[in-house]
């Protein structure tokens, strides 16, 4: 191994790349097609300004270009070294997949501001080299607060509200409390080590100093990096940030925000304290730091799992299952050992390809169909073949299911954990347990999906929950009419249940009735109105109420209001905007091929009455209010257009109708890296870097079995 660093010019260019590019998106912003090739050609810059340095640091290299000292004994240095290598090049390619894929989900979900979207992602890549190239803990400080504030036009990228308080939560959480927490940690270091410079092992100054302090300053570094990692209690801004679009989310949970939390851990445990002095600082009841740390991760990975159960929202379920898989990373990374070290930095590229798949797919669905809500996939499988194909193979490497990437860093935390419970604390074999129920939980919140899109029926569809209360999910379908709206149908909010059609026939026939007896009682007036029958629109012509102008009482039954008024009875009543409908808020939904609002034989988007009655069909309130409130997607209507899903065959999937290659094409990219990570780890380059940093991070005793 070179023990003196290499003087390079490459980790900056690394770093500053994207940073230029911005300044030429926003420039371009009158040419889209100019504006995203700046784009393009920045992120394939960028990887390949990464990858040119991998070689040499497989064979042990350091580069490193430094900015100068700032402080005393601090200089602001960018340093590639293996640990900075496995982040920078994860981030950098993906960021090429991410980038072609937001040209598609931008454009075909019509979204503003797409400028300001491409210039604070090329921003947000920047920070997040910096961060991987960090040489010291002021230098990653740096970058991770200005991460914070380039994601910020991300998250509340639609203006709205809802937008807004998520994007504040964000940076109350990421940038005023765990930045906060870093910043004080990193003080506490140099004051009681004179040194913030990360180094292989630990820094040496801190095994010889007060543990009290020690143990103070490891736990305010660890726990302000683990806010971005999403760690629990300080998770809330993660599943509150699911108001940004999806690539936004790719971002967040797969590619750079919450991967440089758990990358600042790993620098805190491998850099800085180092794994034995981490295991050595004792607290009481036989717990030492790390299994503290192991302890948070366990907790937070059961409880976050437990809690995805009940999302119906498909983005919120995978911001749950976000919290939960970083909290693996964490877990590992007090599991003293090389096998625990080898499977916690291993879970970081291994994530990341698995969750990008699943959110890639989350906005397919979104852009394609405009269904969010689980239980509206009822047969969707049909119509989105190879996303929910990928979606499947995805929650299955999530699952720990072999020839899989989570199935690799599961099966050496899980090792890991066994070994050390055998040779240093009995602790570790309940943190084994932990890893174990995770992965049933994993499966229990990941099949739904799965069968619904694939083994449900749209005129056949009770959402299948988990168990038959509430916290198993939805438990049943939350569309008006379950098939889309066929005549058969009565359009029943509850969805249709067969136990309540004998209840309701007498009702109809009492209606029957009356409505017989009105329309006798106006035989009399049916001769003046027939000259005015030209202007009058047939009753299969208005559309259906929209469910929330009905009048409710506090407890959301509608009720009806027999306020009297001089209103003409005899006419229409005149429908009023409120702006609530889909088609309002996104003129482009009615555009979507086989979405809302356009049926088999219609070639544009459709009468506005159609699109609002389709609208009105399947309105807001037949969803469960708690869970809907939870995210409430712009509106946007989902669930099957009428006559339910149009079957696509794989072969006119593969010419591109079941949506554009310029979003599966990303998709399917990024589920093979799933597979081939867990098929061929060595040959992707991954477990060989990982290797090399963990042989080079633990004392000889505990090396390599």
């Amino acid at each position: 191994m070179t023990d003196v660093p290499i003087t390079d010019l490459r980790p900056l260019l690394a770093v500053l790349v994207s940073f230029v590019a911005a300044f030429f998106i926003v420039a371009s912003y009158r040419s889209p097609n100019v504006r995203e090739g700046w784009t393009i050609a920045a992120a394939v810059a960028k990887f390949a300004i990464v990858a040119s340095m991998l070689p040499a640091v497989l064979d042990g290299a350091v580069f490193e270009w430094s900015l100068g000292a700032f402080l005393p004994g601090i200089e602001f240095v960018l340093r590639a070294d293996a640990l900075g290598m496995l982040f920078a090049f994860l981030a950098s390619g993906l960021w090429i997949v991410t980038s072609f894929y937001s040209i598609g989900y931008m454009r075909g979900n019509d979204e503003t501001n797409q400028t300001r979207y491409f210039a604070a992602f090329a921003v947000s890549l920047s920070a997040t080299m910096g961060i991987a190239f960090a040489g010291n803990l002021v230098t990653i400080f740096v970058f991770y607060e200005i991460l914070s504030i380039a994601t910020y036009p991300l998250v509340a990228h639609d203006e709205t509200d809802e937008a807004r308080a998520a994007g504040r939560k964000y940076l109350a959480y990421t940038m005023f409390g765990g930045g906060v927490l870093v910043l004080a940690g990193t003080a506490l270091v140099y004051l009681i080590a004179g040194n913030v410079s990360f180094t292989a092992g630990g820094i040496q100054e801190l095994a010889n100093a007060d543990p009290g302090l020690a143990m103070l300053a490891f736990f305010l570094l660890a726990i302000g990096f683990g806010v971005k990692a999403g760690i629990m209690p300080l998770h809330q801004w993660l599943p509150e940030a699911m108001v940004a679009p999806t690539p936004v989310s790719g971002l967040l949970h797969a590619v750079a925000v919450v991967k440089s939390g758990a990358f600042g851990v790993s620098r805190v445990v491998l850099d800085v304290f180092g794994p034995e002095l981490v295991f050595d600082l004792s607290l009481p009841f036989g717990f030492s730091a790390g299994l503290v740390l192991s302890t948070i991760g366990a907790i937070t990975l059961t409880a976050a799992s437990i809690i995805a159960l009940r999302k119906d929202h498909l983005k919120q379920r995978l911001a749950y299952s976000t919290v939960s898989q970083l909290s693996y990373i964490i877990l590992g990374l007090g599991l003293f050992g090389w096998y625990g070290l080898v499977g916690a930095l291993l879970h970081i590229p291994a994530h990341a390809f698995m969750k990008l798949t699943l959110f890639f797919c989350a906005g397919n669905l979104h852009v394609s169909t405009h269904t969010d809500y689980i239980s509206e996939m009822a047969g969707i499988g049909k119509r989105m073949p190879l996303t929910m194909g990928a979606f499947t193979v995805a929650s299955l490497g999530m699952a720990g299911i072999p020839l899989l990437a989570g199935f690799v860093s599961k099966y050496y935390m899980l090792i890991g954990g066994v070994r050390m419970g055998a040779e240093l604390t009995p602790v570790a074999y309940y943190l084994v347990g932990a890893l174990l129920l995770s992965g049933v939980l994993n499966i229990a919140y990941f099949w739904p999906v799965i069968y619904t899109a694939f083994f449900e029926a749209e005129d056949a569809h009770d959402a299948k929950p988990l168990v038959d209360f509430r916290m198993g999910g939805e438990s049943r379908s939350t569309l008006a009419a379950t098939d889309g709206g066929r005549e058969a149908d009565d359009a029943a909010t509850d969805g249709g249940r067969p136990e309540d059609e004998d209840g309701e026939e007498d009702d109809e026939a009492d209606i029957d009735e009356v409505v017989e007896s009105a329309e006798g009682d106006s035989a009399v007036d049916a001769g003046d109105a027939e000259s005015d029958d030209a202007e009058v629109p047939d009753d299969s012509d208005i559309p259906d109420a929209e469910m929330d102008d009905l009048p409710t009482d506090e407890d959301g039954v509608v009720r009806p209001d027999f306020d009297t008024s001089d209103r003409d009875f005899s006419e229409p009543a005149e429908r009023v905007d409120t702006g609530d409908y889909a088609v309002d808020q996104r003129p482009s939904d009615a555009d979507v091929p086989f979405g809302v609002g356009r049926s088999d034989d219609d070639d544009g988007g459709g009468s506005e009455p159609d699109r609002v009655g389709d609208d009105a069909g399947r309105g807001e309130t037949a969803h469960d209010d708690t869970t809907h409130a939870d995210h409430d997607d712009h509106g946007h209507a989902g669930g099957p257009p009428a006559g339910g899903w149009e079957h696509v065959a794989g072969l006119d999937a593969l010419r591109g109708r079941e949506s554009t290659w310029f979003m599966l094409a990303p998709i399917l990219t990024a589920m093979s890296l799933a597979v081939l990570l867990g098929v061929i780890p060595y040959e992707m380059g991954f477990l060989e870097l990982i290797e090399l940093i963990v042989d080079t991070r633990l004392p000889e005793e505990v090396m390599r079995p």
